[in-house]
Formats: structure tokens, C-alpha cells, sequence
């Protein structure tokens, strides 16, 4: 049987890391699930590994694409499954990595089938959003589906987003695509979560954001403004500097922001990891404890 090992956590946790640490050790490659990492463009606010750490391991889907164009999870499912496919031809074991839950869910357990969503339909939710915030987007959902919205993290536009794009588009409610179905794969994954005491992590995401600010995250989100109605824009590190641009925020309130942001946001990936999957947890440093589970 053929092993895919899967590395989930909360944002700065050390799942890059870890990753290059145990495809080294297994003789492996990478694949990022990562679905912020896929674009060239955006390097330094989503934290992608080094052209050092790059070389220290061979990874897939870092830079696949320009921001300019759209990809979905089902696209990315496809392009994984058929990936692993090949790598499995000649390894028993191969990584995937990332802080996207759906994207992990998506290769490890399939996607229940959507409505492809029409151009209309996405603007009608992106003008919407822009107007009435987030507040809009609960509302609407709450009104169009109040199963899904009794269960959905309602602090998190990017769920209430895709919901609402589907209740609009099908005249359904979204819950009633959610068979919730696993597929069969022709591989085990094997979960592996990271996790941190909070204090520690909260330290990491501050010193990661300080990084970011050095490295040149201001210049690199003016750099993309053009695409700011872009789905892989309404990002944290993204949203707020465009906000400081338009001049509804001073600089020093958008850096607060960003770090703020990036709590809740691991937060959030927290609560979902200890939702879905068979996770068994380990901290980021304990490589030899990940290592005996992998071999056992």
C-alpha cells in the first residue's frame, strides 16, 4: 500500500519545515497544499518557502500559477491525484503539506460535486461583500441555508463566500451538496498535525508578520493591486495593506491588523483540524516521534 503522508497545522507551526526534514529522510517529494503558495506572485505575505529550502527537497505547486488566473480545489484535486499517481510509480510514500484544510480533505477524501459557479454570480457576491462586509455575507447565507450557517465558522468569509456563490448559483440550499461521501483512493494517508502552545505560536506569527514587513510586504501587495478583486487576494497581509492604501487605515493600525488577523486565522485552522480527519498531534521539533509513528 502506498503512503501519503499529510502534514496539517495552524500557520507558522513549522510545516515547511518538517516537510523538507521527512522527504529528506524518506527519499520523497512535496506537494504544497498550500492554495496561496500556488501563485508566483505572492511570496512574501504567504510565507513560501526559501529558494534554499526549495532545493533542499523537491516541491510541487509553489509558484504553479499567476495570480491573474483561477483554480479551484476540484482543479487542484485532479492535478495532485495525477501528480501522485506518477510519483507513486517509483516511491511508496509521498508528502502533502499545507495549512488548507479543504485542499488536504480534497486529495485525501475527494470533493462532494458543486455547481460550476458563473462570472455573474461570483460579481454579485464580490460587489455584495464590498458593500455590506462581512455582515452581508452572514446574513445571506443565514437567510439562503440557516443549516450550513448553524455549523459554519460564521467569522470566516471565505466559507460564507463559497456557500452563498452556490446558493445563488443553484437556488439550493449549500448544505444540500454536502453528501459528505469519501472516496476511494489508492493510497493511506497518514495525518500528522502540528501543534503549539498558543503563547509560542502567537510569539511565531508576531516575529513571522515582522519578517514579512522587512522582507517587503508593503511593496509586494502594492505590486498586486490590480488584482485586488481576485479570490486569492482577500488574504490576510493582502486585504489589510489595501485598505491602508485607500486611506481607511494608518499604517501602524494596518500592521496591527495583520497581526490580529493572523491569530484568528490560526485559530480557525486549529478548530478545523481538530474537526476533521484522524490527526494524531506532535510538535514541530519532536522529528523523531513523527518519524516512529510514520515507520509504525
Amino acid at each position: 500500500m502506498k503512503r501519503l503522508i499529510v502534514i496539517g497545522g495552524a500557520t507558522a507551526t513549522g510545516k515547511t519545515a518538517l516537510a523538507i526534514k521527512l522527504a529528506q529522510a524518506l527519499n520523497t517529494e512535496i506537494l504544497s497544499a498550500d492554495s496561496r503558495q500556488f501563485f508566483r506572485e505572492m511570496s512574501i505575505g504567504t510565507a513560501k518557502p526559501s529558494l534554499e529550502e526549495l532545493a533542499a527537497a523537491r516541491h510541487h505547486f509553489i509558484n504553479h500559477l499567476s495570480v491573474s488566473q483561477d483554480y479551484s480545489v476540484g482543479d487542484f484535486e485532479q492535478e495532485a491525484l495525477a501528480l501522485l499517481e506518477t510519483i507513486f510509480q517509483e516511491k511508496d510514500v509521498a508528502i502533502l503539506v499545507g495549512g488548507s484544510g479543504l485542499y488536504l480533505r480534497a486529495v485525501c477524501e475527494g470533493l462532494d460535486q458543486f455547481p460550476k459557479i458563473s462570472f455573474t454570480t461570483k460579481q454579485r457576491v464580490t460587489d455584495g461583500e464590498a458593500i455590506g462586509g462581512l455582515a452581508w455575507l452572514q446574513q445571506m447565507v443565514q437567510e439562503l441555508d440557516p443549516d450550513y450557517y448553524a455549523t459554519v465558522d460564521t467569522q470566516n468569509p471565505a466559507r460564507l463566500r463559497r456557500a452563498l456563490e452556490v446558493c445563488l448559483e443553484s437556488d439550493a440550499p449549500y448544505s444540500s451538496f454536502r453528501a459528505g461521501n469519501k472516496h476511494t483512493r489508492p493510497f493511506e494517508p497518514v495525518y500528522i498535525l502540528l501543534e503549539l502552545p498558543r503563547e509560542t505560536l502567537y510569539d511565531r506569527i508576531e516575529e513571522r508578520v515582522d519578517q514579512m514587513l522587512t522582507a517587503g510586504l508593503e511593496q509586494e501587495a502594492h505590486s498586486l493591486l490590480p488584482f485586488r478583486d481576485k479570490s486569492a487576494l482577500k488574504t490576510v497581509g493582502y486585504e489589510e495593506f489595501f485598505d491602508y492604501f485607500d486611506g481607511k487605515v494608518t499604517y501602524e493600525e494596518a500592521v496591527s491588523k495583520i497581526k490580529q488577523h493572523s491569530r484568528n486565522y490560526a485559530k480557525r485552522q486549529a478548530t478545523w483540524f481538530k474537526k476533521h480527519g484522524d490527526w494524531v498531534s506532535f510538535n514541530p521539533t519532536d522529528l523523531e516521534s513523527i518519524l516512529n509513528h510514520i515507520y509504525a
